[in-house]
């Protein structure tokens, strides 16, 4: 057993636990994106961030992908911490402000306004569709390709995948297509994801019969409303 200190409470835990896994377990809240279990932890997104060491030497790391180590000194939700992890939600809202878990997440953390230019991208890069589509629904019909702010995903050399089952576990994943319906009458309650009619998902023409993952609908809460 491993023993260390989070937020000052001694606690122990097995050997290659991730200060993640410690850290909920342990009943610590930590915010994560990128994260799912079941997939391999990728580090992406950076809300898992915690701080480690003291003083000078103190750092910050994401807790997803680092495990916990003799006489280690962790820190959830140091003044450093919450900081970083406002700046990071807010890069995120500018990236893809009508994200219903980003949106969320940033409510639950006091953000209340972002700083940065909207681009309104489709994909934050987070890999969980990536991850999914290679371990769980082992197919790996797509993949990163690119580099710098030419990255993105998507199949190889831009082909149609023969291994894409159609599954949908990219599209159920993703925080991106999420959507939160911005809109306050019912006949203009469409937010793309749940009508299909541009869902923000790799190749978007192949995914014009997959069903809504959004729960709940809330284009369908108001027709059943309505009704």
């Amino acid at each position: 057993m491993i023993t260390f200190t989070i937020n000052g409470l001694k606690a122990s835990a097995e050997r290659g636990t991730t200060i993640l896994e410690a850290a909920r377990f342990l009943g610590f809240p930590i915010p994560t994106l990128c994260h799912m279990e079941g997939l391999t932890p990728y580090g992406a997104c950076r809300l898992c961030i915690v701080e480690i060491g003291e003083g000078e030497n103190a750092k910050l790391v994401t807790s997803c992908t680092y495990p916990v180590e003799e006489g280690l000194k962790v820190r959830t939700a140091s003044r450093r911490v919450v900081r970083a992890r406002k700046m990071i939600l807010e890069l995120l809202l500018a990236s893809s402000p009508q994200s219903k878990t980003i949106q969320d997440l940033a409510a639950a953390h006091d953000v209340r306004q972002q700083r940065f230019r909207q681009e309104y991208e489709d994909c934050i890069l987070c890999g969980l569709c990536v991850r999914m589509c290679k371990e769980q629904m082992v197919a790996g019909a797509i993949g990163f390709r690119g580099r710098g702010e030419d990255r993105s995903v998507g199949t190889p050399f831009d082909i149609k995948s023969e291994k894409c089952r159609l599954c949908g576990g990219c599209i159920y994943v993703c925080p991106v297509c999420q959507l939160r319906c911005t809109y306050t009458e019912p006949e203009k309650a469409i937010c793309g994801g749940c009508a299909n009619l541009s869902p923000p998902c790799i190749e978007k023409d192949r995914f014009n019969d997959i069903m809504c993952y959004m729960d709940p609908c809330v284009a369908c809460e108001i027709k059943e409303n309505e009704e």
